[in-house]
């Protein structure tokens, strides 16, 4: 009976040495530290625009305002706003904090815009007015953060703007102070 081998059969392995098993595992080991660090980079945050800041009612407890954003998704795939916190000052006066954990989906390579509601009462109000500002340019500044998930994990785009507001001529204290005067007279 004719086989294929002619002869015996040899079978070579080669066992790598201690030195090389450890180098390889320390190759392997970094390539899996610069892979896992490399993932918060393939995340481009969106890019977040204040639109607007307005005045949107007045009643008994306060006036409600909304801040209105803008934010692009400039990445491959959809991220999702888990919530927010805001901190805004006027004239330099702390005048609210706040946030809440609302949900919005942000579509890739979209533009999408957020409203985010806020409440002022009237004892911060006071204080505002107390310094008599000019009601056309009062200065504001807003210090923000969204908070995102990705598909490569959690993270905080931070929002930053200063500017001044003009309080719109229905909201302004003589209009209002003008409208109870003339209530009270008969």
């Amino acid at each position: 009976m004719g086989g294929f081998l002619t002869g015996p059969a040899r079978f070579v392995f080669e066992i790598p040495s201690f030195r090389e098993f450890v180098v390889r595992k320390i190759a392997y080991l970094l390539l899996l530290v610069v892979l896992l660090s490399g993932c918060g980079t393939l995340v481009t945050p969106p890019a977040v625009t204040v639109q607007d800041f307005n005045v949107v009612s007045m009643d008994p407890a306060g006036a409600g305002m909304e801040l209105y954003l803008s934010v692009k998704n400039p990445n491959g795939f959809d991220v999702k706003l888990q919530g927010y916190s805001y901190d805004i000052k006027v004239m330099a006066l702390p005048l609210v904090k706040g946030g809440a954990r609302d949900e919005v989906n942000f579509p890739a390579n979209e533009e999408t815009g957020v409203r985010i509601p806020i409440r002022i009462t009237y004892a911060d109000l006071l204080e505002i007015l107390k310094r008599k500002p000019d009601p056309d340019r009062i200065p504001y500044q807003l210090a923000a953060g969204l908070d995102l998930e990705t598909p490569m994990g959690q993270m905080t785009v931070p929002v930053k703007q200063s500017g001044t507001y003009a309080i719109p001529k229905k909201y302004r204290p003589s209009v209002i102070f003008g409208k109870l005067a003339d209530i009270f007279q008969f």
